[in-house]
């Protein structure tokens, strides 16, 4: 997690799998009841939603086995509904509101209202009870220095040809294949990046001995 830039102290991984964390994250937060995660996860979604690579998350979060998990991503599909790239986040969980907190959430909700994140959403959680502040994430402009797959997102969007190029910039003599299975994406969209990705050495390269 804190390779993607949450902070906590511990040691980053270097380059982190984005979407992979944030549903390790969840997990943690909903199913282990560790609203702390589930605070700086919530916030970090705030601050960087558009770079993440929507299929991929999608395909992760609706696959999940833990109801209370599907409901937190189709909660967060509701909150973050102007990215429309989300929308398919919704089916994820179709049962009642889940409650935040294992006790008490109604009480919660009666005394201090309701995260306006989540007001009407799949999510019962009491306002206060998930902290958001800024300070406890990277910002774009220091998660761009320090990951590299973030970094080829802002350049390129978030899509899987900029994750495919991640992987090549890291280990550019794999084979397709293991491109493709790196990235978690098709073989025709590696096979495709990696004609471009040698196409460009190559140019670089002449161009450097010109």
């Amino acid at each position: 997690m804190v390779g993607i830039g949450m902070i906590f102290a511990a040691t980053p991984e270097r380059d982190a799998d984005l979407e992979a964390t944030l549903v390790h994250a969840s997990q943690l937060g909903m199913d282990d009841g560790d609203l702390r995660v589930l605070s700086v996860l919530t916030t970090w979604l705030g601050v960087h939603h558009a770079h993440i690579n929507a299929d991929r998350l999608v395909r992760l979060a609706t696959a999940e086995t833990s109801e209370r998990v599907r409901a937190y991503w189709a909660a967060i599909a509701s909150w973050l509904a102007k990215d429309r790239r989300f929308a398919r986040l919704n089916t994820a969980y179709e049962g009642p509101r889940v409650d935040l907190l294992p006790v008490g959430t109604d009480f919660q909700l009666k005394r201090r209202g309701e995260d306006p994140r989540f007001v009407g959403s799949k999510l019962k959680a009491p306002a206060g009870t998930l902290r958001d502040r800024n300070d406890d994430v990277l910002s774009p402009e220091v998660l761009a220095r320090r990951h590299a797959g973030y970094r080829n997102r802002l350049l390129m969007g978030p899509t899987w040809r900029a994750d495919v190029w991640t992987v090549l910039e890291r280990a550019p003599e794999l084979t397709v294949a293991e491109v493709a299975r790196r990235a978690s994406c098709s073989f025709a969209t590696a096979w495709q990046v990696v004609q471009d990705f040698k196409l460009l050495r190559s140019v670089e390269s002449r161009e450097t001995v010109g």
